[in-house]
């Protein structure tokens, strides 16, 4: 498929996909529209086992919401893109297969609600943090209020929202809202590596423990142990989990066929 503003690579069962919006890479509706088309196709793709997102360019990853789109738009509109960006968020979050940001740049308001819907987030030094919405009179409203405070907590998510202050990577960091802080340069290089280790894990045991992490942490304890059991029984079922286990009893390198 070709796309206006992304651009996709896919080598060595790692896609990579880029949005290019420069200078600042902001979302708007044809944004949103491809990515959820993308994310569709590749969830099909049986060649890609991984999925690196990152922001064109060395300035942003991606500076926000398209204000000039936003700002002629009245409530009817806005709850459509509003709509829009929360499907294609969810549908990343929730992807069978993992999905690394690699922050190269300044990560606002949307933007950091796209970099928080993937599973990983790498970042460069150089990277920049925030949710500046309520200065603009109004609020996150791609499930920021909801997904930093699973990741802070409530009372950190309080203070990045209300005071809406820009943040540096160190902080990211020591707040865990991106595992890893490297030089600009290393940034895409460094997931595409962390994608490539986990090409090399059985696909649908990472499927599972994603789906068990996931829905397990919208419900109490008790209920997640639940979901948590049936991801382990059906991960058990597969040919890769009798293949893991003969390979670890027989000391070698397991040959994972992702069945």
């Amino acid at each position: 498929m070709n796309y206006e503003v992304l651009e996709v690579v896919i080598e060595n069962n790692v896609a990579l996909v880029t949005i290019n919006r420069p200078p600042v890479n902001p979302l708007n509706s044809t944004v949103f529209k491809e990515l959820s088309e993308l994310f569709d196709v590749l969830e099909e793709d049986e060649q890609v086992a991984a999925i690196v997102l990152t922001g064109s360019g060395e300035k942003a990853f991606v500076a926000g919401a398209d204000i000039n789109e936003m700002n002629d738009l009245d409530i009817v509109g806005v709850n459509s893109m509003n709509k829009k960006s929360r499907a294609v968020f969810t549908k990343i979050e929730n992807a069978t297969k993992p999905v690394i940001a690699a922050i190269n740049g300044i990560a606002l308001g949307g933007g950091l609600e796209l970099a928080l819907a993937c599973d990983l987030r790498i970042s460069s030094e150089k990277a920049k943090f925030g949710f500046p919405e309520v200065g603009l009179g109004i609020i996150p409203g791609g499930g920021g209020t909801q997904r930093l405070q699973n990741i802070v907590g409530q009372g950190i998510a309080k203070e990045l929202i209300y005071f809406g202050e820009t943040f540096d990577a160190k902080r990211a960091e020591d707040l865990q809202l991106v595992n890893k802080v490297v030089a600009a340069e290393e940034v895409e290089g460094e997931a595409i590596n962390w994608a490539l280790k986990l090409t090399e894990k059985p696909s649908f045991a990472l499927q599972m423990a994603k789906t068990s992490i996931n829905a397990g942490s919208n419900v109490d304890l008790e209920s997640g142990l639940t979901i948590e059991n049936a991801c382990f029984g059906s991960a058990f079922s597969t040919e890769d989990r009798k293949e893991g286990m003969a390979a670890f009893s027989e000391k070698r390198q397991p040959q994972y066929t992702g069945r």
